[in-house]
């Protein structure tokens, strides 16, 4: 017998009054793609989404625990982390990537757009990138007060405490960065390589802008473990199909952030950027 399909694709008709279930119907059918996803990967597919165009939403201190939510209502071993972000502060990072990591779960991280900064750092957590020709990771290197640390650390005659807090700065991004690196997808390589493409991506020796973009072929140059899926490809079109439905979604409804899976679902409203000229 045929599995029956969710409404409103079969004749299962909602628990919730159709009131009820029309008012949040951007999540149910959000939620119907994930399902639809997870029957063609095997995998959990839990969602990290910050509306990147709109809002200074950014990787901050309360993250973890709507991730760690995610994770506990997740009842399979094998996990796919699908993140859209540019960046935000170290230290939120550093427990996102521990929540993720001491899951115990196989992490795979999807990137449909973009990754940057220390969402690139997050993406570390995983055996492997999924990526498209669309998608980007960017530089890792951290600012003080709005200045490349790597510029400050360079400078001449700079106050002292100021140089300490760069370099501390620049010391907590490549240690994280690579003891990622060396736990997860780049297990098998030797530990110098890791420690210098760390560095290649934390300083501006070779990427000069921290908008700097890293796209699927330069990730696969750098020694990264990336799954490059097709325009073409029936996955990828249902990961930008779920990716569009967020961005539009956090449009229309003010949200800057989005924590979801199947059967969670965390919307944050924070304020938005001012556009006005």
């Amino acid at each position: 017998m045929a599995e029956e399909l969710s409404f409103p694709r079969g004749t299962k008709k909602p628990a919730q009054s159709p009131l009820f279930w029309v008012q949040n119907k951007d999540r149910y059918l959000r939620q119907l793609l994930i399902s639809d996803i997870q029957k063609v990967t095997g995998r959990d597919l839990l969602v990290y989404f910050s509306d990147c165009d709109r809002s200074d939403a950014q990787i901050e201190q309360t993250d973890d625990i709507y991730l760690s939510e995610l994770l506990r209502a997740s009842t399979s071993k094998f996990i796919d982390l699908l993140i859209e972000t540019n960046g935000g502060f170290t230290d939120a990072t550093e427990k996102v990537c521990s929540v993720i990591t001491s899951s115990g779960k196989d992490i795979r991280v999807i990137v449909p757009r973009r990754a940057k900064s220390n969402g690139t750092v997050i993406t570390f957590c995983g055996g492997s990138i999924v990526m498209g020709l669309d998608s980007e990771l960017g530089p890792i290197d951290p600012h003080l007060n709005g200045t490349p640390c790597d510029f400050i650390i360079r400078l001449q005659g700079i106050d002292a405490l100021v140089l300490m807090a760069a370099q501390a700065a620049v010391l907590q991004t490549k240690k994280l960065a690579s003891q990622l690196l060396k736990a997860n997808m780049l297990s098998a390589m030797n530990e110098g390589d890791i420690d210098a493409l760390v560095q290649r991506l934390a300083s501006r020796d070779q990427y000069y802008s921290h908008g700097s973009v890293i796209d699927a072929s330069e990730a696969i140059r750098l020694g990264l473990n990336i799954e490059l899926l097709q325009p073409e490809d029936a996955l990828w079109q249902q990961l930008w199909l779920l990716r569009t439905m967020y961005a539009y979604d956090c449009m229309m409804r003010g949200y800057s952030k989005v924590f979801e899976s199947v059967n969670v679902s965390s919307p944050i409203v924070m304020p938005r950027v001012n556009t006005a000229a």
